[in-house]
């Protein structure tokens, strides 16, 4: 692995900045943390609403639980982090709907200078600015946590072992299944146009059987992309 001349650096986009460095400030990752091997930016996605820290946030179009992060949100906070960073980046997105984290994918993202993480909460972000962004998704396993904070600590952990002079040993990751081994379809909440994105139509529609029959679909049609090894489970059932 070569050596730089600046510190390997993550970026981490949360609505809970307070819950950092947490247990990445103690023993191994610590240490290096302290001797600057590696640095942590913090970019509080609340900053980002222009309405207040209360609006970040709203229901999904066609109904269901949680809440739902906004589009421009996360935007706006990419831009300004991305006008200091040019290259030899990785964009992740921390979700149970992303491929599965593993040792080599840990490593390809070692290697590169900076890792922006976006960390979701309650229900997600709107699949829009996924989109847009050209976000690569990373589940650590078929399990769900509450938030992407625990995920992308867990993340940088690992690669922070795999950096030059930090002790390192390679992890393996233990997985199960979804409950329903399908993946859930894709979410969005207002506006109904961002950036010439619209939000599917049957979403709106208010006929719930369409849109019951339309989330299903998306859910097998994601999870036969992304997650081939879950749709065999689903096809033979």
């Amino acid at each position: 692995m070569k050596k730089t001349t600046t510190p390997w650096t993550a970026h981490i986009l949360t609505l809970f900045p307070e819950m950092f460095p947490g247990p990445l400030g103690f023993s191994i990752t610590g240490k290096a943390l302290e001797e600057k091997i590696w640095s942590l930016k913090l970019i509080n996605l609340q900053n980002f609403s222009k309405k207040g820290p209360k609006y970040v946030d709203d229901k999904p179009y066609g109904g269901g639980s949680g809440m739902i992060i906004k589009s421009e949100i996360i935007h706006e906070a990419l831009k300004k982090i991305t006008k200091k960073i040019k290259n030899n980046c990785s964009l992740i997105y921390l979700t149970p709907k992303g491929k599965k984290l593993d040792q080599k994918k840990i490593k390809s993202f070692a290697i590169k200078n900076n890792l922006i993480l976006v960390c979701g909460k309650y229900e997600g972000i709107d699949q829009r600015v996924i989109d847009t962004w050209k976000m690569e998704e990373i589940s650590m396993g078929d399990y769900i946590l509450s938030g992407g904070e625990i995920a992308a600590m867990s993340l940088i952990d690992s690669c922070v072992r795999l950096l030059p002079n930090v002790l390192g040993s390679e992890d393996s990751l233990e997985s199960e299944t979804f409950e329903n081994n399908l993946l859930e379809y894709p979410q969005y909440t207002k506006p109904r146009e961002w950036l010439g994105k619209k939000v599917p139509e049957v979403l709106l529609s208010g006929n719930h059987k369409k849109i019951k029959e339309w989330k299903k679909k998306e859910s097998i049609k994601l999870t036969k992309i992304k997650r081939p090894d879950l749709f065999k489970k689903v096809v033979k059932k």
